[in-house]
This record gives C-alpha cells, structure tokens and sequence, in this order.
C-alpha cells in the first residue's frame, strides 16, 4: 500500500512538472515522440554552449572591453552570459530526465506548450549565441578546439558512461518493437553509436597522454598582477612580483610631453581612470592631449574596486583594498627601475607606434632613450613592437628581439615568439623547441589551458593569474599511454559487460511480461 503511494506521489509530480497535468489526463498526446526528440536536441545544443561559454571564460576581458568601447559604461557582459547559459542548459536538462523518468514508469510524454516555448526561445538564443561568436570572435572556436586535447579523455568516460545508462532504455524499447525491421534498426543504430564511443579514444591527440613532460613554462605578468591590483600600476607589477615572474608585460604610451607612461587603453582613458572627474570635458582627449604629470595626477585604481572586472576583489585584504584604491598612473621609467632592482624582464607593446612620422619622431625612439638612461641590462629588455626595430637594434643591439610572425623571426635570424596562445598547435611548439626557439603565449588565465600549454612545451606563459600558477607543481593531468590505455579499454569492457547484463535482464523481464499479459487475455500493444 505504501509503495503504491509512492509510486502514485512520484508520477503525479513528474506529471505536473513536464506536462503540467496533476491529474491523470487520458488525452492522447500531440506527436509526443518528436516533441521529445526536439527536447534532447535543444539540451544538446545548450549543454554544448555552455561548454563553448566555460571554455572562452579564459578570454571573457576581450567581451566586456569591447563592450566598453561601445557603450562607455562597465557591465559584466560575459558573466550575464555565463549566467544565462547555465539555466538554460540546467533547464533542458532537468526536463529531459523527467522525460526520460515518464518513459520509464509508462507515463504519456505531453509536453507542456510552456515548455514547448522556452525551448524555442532556448534555441533561439543558442543560435544566436553561436551566429555572435562567428562573427565577432572567430578565433575562440580555436580555443574550443584545442580543449578536446584537455577534456576529450574525459568527455569520453562521461560518454561511455551515459550510453550505459541509456542503454537501457535502448533495450527496452528494442524488446517491445515488434516488427523485425524495427528491432534490426534499432539495434544497429546503438551498435553504431556505441562503436564510435568505444574507438574515439584512437582519434584523440593530447600532449598530456605523454611519457616526457616538459618543465613548466615560466610566468610573464600581464600588466603586472590584474587580479590582485589594478592594471598596469606599480601594485600590480609588484604584486606578479611575489608571483615569481620572470618578466613584466605591459602597454607603452607617450604623453604630450614625450614621456613614456604605462597605460592599455589609447582611445580614452575612462575604463581605467577618473579622468572625467578630473578634467571634465576632456575626458574624450587621448594621450597627447595630457601631460606626464597631468596623467599621475588621475586615479588608476579605484575603477578595480567598483568594476572588479576579473571577479577577484572580494579575495583583497582591506590593506590590499586600501593601497589599490590610491594607484596612480606610472611612468616607464618607475617600471624600469623596479625591473632592474629586481632583475626582471621587461616586454611591451607600443600602442601608437603607426602613428609615428619617423623614427626620431616615434615612440621607439622615446622609449629606447628611457630605457638607456634607466642603466637596465639590455638582455632585460624583451623588444617587440617591428615597426623601427632594425633601427633600435643599431642603437641598442643588446635588446632581446622578439617576434609574433614565425616568417619574419625566421628570416630576420631571431629564437624569440611572442604569440597567441592558439595560434601554435602542440606539435608547432614541440618543433620550436627543438630547434631552440623560446615561446611566450598570450594571454593564459585559466588552469586547464595552461597545463595543456605545460604539456606541449611552451616555454613562457603571459597570464593575469599568475598567483594561481605559481603554485602548480605539475599539470592538472598528466598520463603516460600505456596507463592511458588501460584506463580507457577498462572502462569499455565494464560498459559492455553491464549492457550485456541489462540485455539479459531486460529480455528476461519481457517475457515474463508478455506471458503475464497473455494469463490475464491482454492484447499486446506494439510499440
């Protein structure tokens, strides 16, 4: 009595929430199957989007700097995404169970038209995600790719492990068919599906799955220390000071005075500064409009602790919050000796540079006369901007020369790359290596990617993270082949021995269903 109950609690529930129907409803369904077949492939869709959205978490800046270009106003863009997202993909999901659950206690699958709504709307938004991604930011479906060389052991356990589970209702549903023809379909289908979940593992290519792992790439601050201070501020070069960096990375600009002062932004200095408090109405003017001691005059930091754009603040001691709050726009020159004091690298960009009439003219020339006088070593100076290298290289042949196109550093006899970090596959950067080549990959924040980055030898890494990287003693994975192997034929032969035992189980159970249905003068229904 009480386990009818139960039962009886348990599909009234599931009714309500997929049909929306608390009391049994004789109604026959409107096409019951293709409305759940559109259910799986919407949940598909979002499970797939979210992953695509966790895996471009590395490059969510990118999102919302732009953002700001557009609309001058700071919005956490991406994490609304993130957001949005995940409740969908939760969504479909749940409701794909209780369909699966109807299935299984023999409930009709009436989905409800709400549901039938927000699906729509679900895949609508999906679409629309991925029509943006495509359009806007093509370059992360690299990153998605390279993933699968981090996940795709995985995902292949979560596969075999959802098609034993499914399988199941495979057999189940191939036990009731009735014609031969139906049993012959079903069954090869899943004999399809399953060999290609079975046999994946001999397509998949990680520099992880490796008997020899390469020493773990160095860490280059990426405007100092951007979670732990606000960019590009003396806080936060000192902060990837305790990180252990063995190089600062950072944005070179020239104010109206010809002093080089460190700042990303060239258009307009609102995301970083209170520059429309300070100078009201100039808060449009760009760099050569201020000068040197105009610009040390605004506040870099207080933007952190409002925007908190890398979702990092609230880890900040109140002294940390404090001395960001009074960051001030720095100089080159404060950087320069920082570096020499602590014996660390220096690389930047030049944000102006096309804009230069010649080289005397140039923010080159300005920033190589400031690095001089500095009495930095030159091997400390990482040089990158191409525009007048040749001409820095005669009055400053010591410089390191670093390239971001692998034609030009080869023809120009370089052994230094500053690159994307997915514009090189594994096999690129093994190759490099070999022939001696150092490999700096921009921008790096996420752990998954730089263990895989780890693995395939890259020699140096640009990160806002790297307090998080710095206490890494090794990849977050790392398997040697053979045990690899064994790994993935031990969890294909589990999976087949419990879909043949399901098999077994569920023709036993078909039969004594059929002959109770034949005592009782039941027709057989077929399915």
């Amino acid at each position: 009595m009480w386990k009818n109950t139960m039962i009886s609690i348990a599909k009234t529930f599931l009714r309500g929430i997929y049909s929306c129907h608390w009391i049994s409803d004789n109604t026959r369904p409107n096409r019951p199957c293709c409305w759940f077949s559109f259910l799986s492939f919407v949940s598909i869709l979002a499970l797939s989007w979210m992953y695509v959205c966790y895996i471009a978490f590395n490059d969510r800046t990118d999102v919302n700097d732009r953002a700001f270009e557009n609309l001058k106003t700071w919005v956490n863009w991406y994490m609304i995404v993130m957001v949005i997202s995940a409740v969908l993909a939760t969504y479909c999901l749940l409701l794909l169970v209780f369909g699966l659950l109807h299935f299984v206690i023999g409930e009709p699958l009436n989905l409800h038209w709400l549901h039938k709504v927000f699906l729509f709307l679900g895949l609508l938004t999906v679409t629309m995600g991925t029509v943006g991604v495509c359009i806007k930011w093509k370059k992360e479906w690299k990153t998605v790719y390279m993933s699968f060389q981090a996940t795709a052991p995985f995902l292949h356990l979560c596969a075999v492990v959802a098609l034993t589970l499914i399988s199941w209702l495979v057999f189940k549903s191939y036990h009731k068919a009735q014609p031969s023809a139906c049993k012959v379909f079903i069954m090869m289908t899943f004999m399809f599906v399953s060999a290609a979940v079975f046999l994946c593992p001999l397509a998949i290519c990680s520099p992880c799955i490796t008997n020899n792992l390469p020493p773990k790439p160095s860490l280059v601050g990426h405007r100092g220390a951007p979670m732990l201070a606000p960019e590009n501020t003396m806080m936060s070069f000192r902060k990837s000071l305790e990180c252990g960096v063995v190089a600062f990375e950072t944005d070179v600009q020239l104010s109206k005075d010809m002093k080089p002062f460190l700042m990303h932004d060239n258009k307009s200095f609102l995301r970083t500064t209170d520059v429309k408090k300070k100078f009201p109405g100039r808060d449009g003017d760009r760099h050569t409009n201020f000068t040197l001691q105009e610009l040390q005059t605004l506040n870099a930091g207080e933007w952190f602790l409002r925007t908190d754009p890398l979702q990092s603040v609230s880890s900040l001691s109140e002294e940390d919050k404090r001395e960001a709050e009074n960051q001030t726009v720095p100089s080159l020159s404060e950087l320069l000796l920082m570096a020499k004091k602590h014996n660390v690298s220096l690389i930047f960009d030049l944000k102006n540079e096309n804009n230069s009439t010649g080289f005397h003219n140039s923010d080159s020339y300005y920033t190589t006369d400031t690095i001089k006088k500095s009495g930095i070593s030159p091997d400390k100076i990482w040089w990158l901007p191409k525009e007048y290298r040749h001409n820095v290289r005669n009055i400053s042949p010591g410089f390191k020369q670093v390239y971001n196109v692998v034609a030009e550093m080869n023809a120009d006899g370089g052994s230094f790359l500053n690159m994307e970090y997915s514009s090189l596959s594994a096999h690129e950067i093994s190759d490099l290596r070999e022939k001696n080549v150092s490999v700096n990959l921009w921008v790096v924040n996420e752990r998954w990617l730089f263990s895989l980055l780890w693995c395939s030898g890259a020699s140096s890494v640009t990160t806002n993270a790297c307090h998080i990287f710095k206490n890494m003693s090794k990849p977050d994975w790392h398997l040697e082949p053979n045990k690899y192997m064994g790994i993935w034929i031990s969890a294909d032969v589990i999976s087949l021995l419990l879909m043949f035992g399901l098999f077994i189980w569920q023709r036993k159970r078909n039969r004594v269903s059929r002959r109770n249905r034949e005592q009782r003068g039941v027709p057989l229904l077929n399915f």
